[in-house]
């Protein structure tokens, strides 16, 4: 299994760097927030990507699916299969308000296949197996996702503070792409993100063989002994 970080930025961009997503195989694309379009069309003149799977709603994680739909009705992404957008369940009845004022609550149809996942349930998606698992994001229905191929486990958290489910998502598992938002734990129950440590936690807890951090701001240094994906950045997993 072979993953390529497009965008590993947070919520705010790092300098030259998009916002999440990460490219698996070549056809499955793991969220798709700003800046990753164009990063992915240094690759080809428009992606061929299969399946695009979104972690959740908050912007720096879909927001690129919107000029996509331009370049598919406009560009020459109109000339390619529409790939398959696997969203959350009820992600299509919230987001056609936001949707109706960027230019149609059914915009992302045509574009893309839309289709909804249930936590739990596998899914075959570009030749690999999905499963999604809900995580801890404030209050946001958040995921992460497990991805299965013939000799290889990965995965992602998506945005997440600690849980017993990005625990299950990495279980055994070759690589732990996860998320690192802080620099210190936030307080309370109200959790959304991660430090290091807390990840590394995970990891550890969870058995998996190679932990990589995203989502991490340039401001934030990261301690030593940790792995930093950065746009571009092609791994074996």
């Amino acid at each position: 299994m072979q993953l390529r970080i497009v965008g590993s930025s947070p919520a705010w961009p790092n300098p030259g760097s998009a916002c999440s997503g990460h490219l698996v195989d070549g056809r499955l694309l793991l969220d798709c927030g700003p800046g990753v379009l164009a990063k992915l069309r240094e690759l080809e003149p428009w992606p061929t990507v299969e399946a695009i799977a979104i972690t959740h709603l908050h912007l720096d994680h879909w927001g690129d699916l919107v000029p996509w739909v331009w370049g598919s009705i406009f560009g020459s992404g109109g000339e390619l299969p529409k790939p398959r957008l696997l969203l959350p369940r009820g992600s299509s009845d919230a987001l056609r308000p936001v949707l109706a004022r960027l230019g149609g609550e059914r915009m992302l149809e045509r574009a893309f296949e839309v289709e909804e996942y249930d936590a739990g349930a596998p899914l075959g998606v570009a030749g690999l197996r999905l499963t999604a698992l809900p995580v801890v994001h404030y209050d946001l229905d958040a995921y992460g996702f497990r991805i299965e191929g013939a000799d290889a486990v990965l995965a992602y958290s998506g945005d997440t503070g600690p849980c017993d489910e990005l625990v299950e998502l990495a279980r055994d598992g070759d690589l732990l792409l996860c998320e690192a938002t802080l620099e210190q734990a936030e307080e309370g129950d109200d959790r959304g993100h991660l430090t290091a440590e807390e990840a590394r936690e995970a990891q550890v807890r969870a058995g998996a063989r190679r932990l990589v951090l995203t989502h991490r701001p340039v401001e934030r240094a990261v301690p030593p002994g940790f792995e930093l994906a950065r746009d571009g950045l092609e791994l074996t997993v």
